[in-house]
């Protein structure tokens, strides 16, 4: 937290009001941001251009894109369709006050025990305008949940670990993706708590500084090969420049951990082994159709279970690959290199890729291409994405374990880790307010190796063979500004892996669905 006190002692000072909060990059808002808008208006490929999400919304005001419309006559059906359940606006601040939940039931037909599905999590959202040039946001998830039995094994599996006298882990307390550690709750399952929150300043209109604890996403697919909201939200210090209109640029630098217990502590309990990150991506417009990006993610060692050492000086070098090349060690430094790239064909279809290598290891480089094809045979409110990804077997591992491209013990780019190919087929639809979402993904594996991004898994077993995914949700959304709605829910996961069984999952409840939580690996 020390970079957020920093962050407010320098600029609170000079804060004389704007929107400049962050959106939500949720499925829902990624696939509404890269929509067809309305005539006339640019999208926002063509107005911001820059794929490092989240994007504030003075960079692209989504929500006035995607508006409620509706004539209500009630103030409960206002803000129920329109707004946020508290709004309070004076002379110079606009504050706001919603409630996050997921509440939910549903079962796991492959469970013999027949417990039953759940979905507990309350909290809330608070977000604020100050003047014109600052704005913050702050929101806490409490949860108590009962996951799938393919779930609740892979959470198990990357959970907190424990050394031993034998130089051994012990792993307790799963993890969440996208969220937090846990703790035993009932009968197998979870609860845990996590809070995410951002300071924003807009000094002038060609930067904007962020901090804070949230998750990041670079690229326009469903998927992410060089940076996704996989993980766990971490702290972070943000720079986002339009160097001239069509030209941007990203610095991040962000403090994450592996979720490993130093043997040796005086606190209550021990802390976690640290490691320091940094990212720059460099964003062209060529012109409407064309955006072309180079991006580049670090992990900075900055000690292991046993000793700690000081930040490399280069780890604060501002440029892309400056700092890296400089310290040209990669028992020091793992480097993720990429480009992104995205194409629009029609108003309504736009294609994208990205390659990624790791360490300059063009043997092993990781591949996407993808298309998103919205207002099918012009059926308003509707969207047909179909994507490619394949990644070979060590695309993001390190020579030094410990600086695995990896967070939380989670992946930091595509959910699946390693050693796979994925093909995805995803579509949806809006009539009013109700909604239909189908999503296929099948995975091709070979000499897979589940968790083998975690620093303390030395020896895994390969696999090979292939994982279906299926998922139908139907449902009414009531509140665009919360994704608020009601669902339901059916995903069907089938496994030729040894061990692995079949799945048939049903949902049902009321949610806001602001945040990914990735259930499809």
């Amino acid at each position: 937290m020390r970079a957020v006190y920093l962050f407010l002692f320098i600029f609170l000072p000079f804060l004389s009001i704007g929107q400049q909060n962050l959106l939500p990059i949720s499925s829902y808002y990624k696939d509404q941001l890269f929509a067809k808008q309305q005539q006339g208006q640019n999208t926002y490929l063509q107005y911001s251009g820059s794929l490092f999400l989240p994007c504030a919304e003075s960079q692209f005001n989504l929500h006035a894109y995607i508006r409620d419309s509706s004539v209500q006559y009630y103030d409960f059906t206002e803000h129920l369709f329109k707004k946020h359940l508290i709004e309070i606006k004076g002379d110079g601040y606009y504050v706001t006050l919603s409630p996050n939940f997921n509440l939910g039931l549903g079962k796991d037909l492959s469970d013999t025990n027949s417990a039953r599905l759940f979905n507990n999590t309350r909290g809330f959202t608070i977000e604020g305008d100050i003047l014109e040039k600052f704005s913050f946001s702050t929101a806490l998830y409490e949860n108590q949940n009962r996951f799938t039995l393919y779930e609740n094994e892979y959470y198990s599996s990357i959970g907190e670990r424990y050394p031993q006298s034998d130089s051994s882990y012990l792993t307790q307390n799963a993890i969440i993706p996208g969220a937090a550690r846990t703790k035993p709750f009932k009968v197998g399952a979870f609860d845990y708590a996590y809070a995410i929150g951002n300071l924003v300043f807009k000094p002038n209109k060609r930067l904007l500084i962020s901090a804070g604890n949230n998750a990041q996403f670079v690229g326009m697919g469903y998927r992410s090969l060089l940076l996704s909201d996989n993980s766990v939200p971490a702290i972070y210090l943000r720079a986002d420049g339009n160097i001239t209109d069509k030209l941007t640029y990203t610095v991040l630098r962000s403090k994450q951990f592996n979720v490993l217990r130093r043997p040796n502590f005086s606190t209550v309990e021990p802390y976690f082994e640290t490691k320091l990150f940094s990212s720059h991506f460099i964003h062209y417009r060529l012109n409407d159709k064309l955006n072309v990006g180079v991006f580049e993610g670090s992990y900075w060692n900055v000690g292991d279970s046993i000793s700690q050492q000081k930040v490399r000086g280069a780890y604060y070098i501002p440029l892309p690959f400056v700092g890296s090349a400089i310290e040209n060690d990669h028992q020091q430094v793992n480097i993720l290199a990429g480009l992104q790239a995205s194409y629009t064909l029609h108003a309504s279809i736009r294609f994208y890729g990205q390659l990624a290598l790791s360490n300059w290891d063009t043997k092993s480089i990781g591949s996407q291409l993808g298309v998103r094809y919205y207002e099918i045979l012009g059926l308003s409110n509707s969207m047909l994405q179909i994507e490619y990804n394949n990644v070979p077997k060590r695309l993001y591992l390190s020579d030094n374990s410990r600086l695995n491209y990896s967070a939380y013990n989670l992946p930091s780019a595509h959910p699946k880790g390693n050693g796979f190919q994925e093909y995805i087929v995803r579509f949806n639809y809006t009539k009013k307010r109700f909604y239909g979402d189908v999503k296929s993904i099948l995975y091709q594996l070979k000499n897979y190796e589940s968790a083998n991004l975690i620093a303390s898994n030395s020896s895994i077993t390969p696999s090979s063979g292939q994982i279906y995914h299926q998922q139908l949700e139907l449902g009414y959304r009531f509140n665009k500004r919360m994704n608020l709605e009601l669902f339901l829910q059916h995903r069907y996961r089938s496994s030729s892996l040894a061990g692995e069984i079949n799945t048939y999952a049903f949902m049902f409840g009321l949610r806001t669905g602001l945040i990914n939580h990735y259930d499809d690996f």
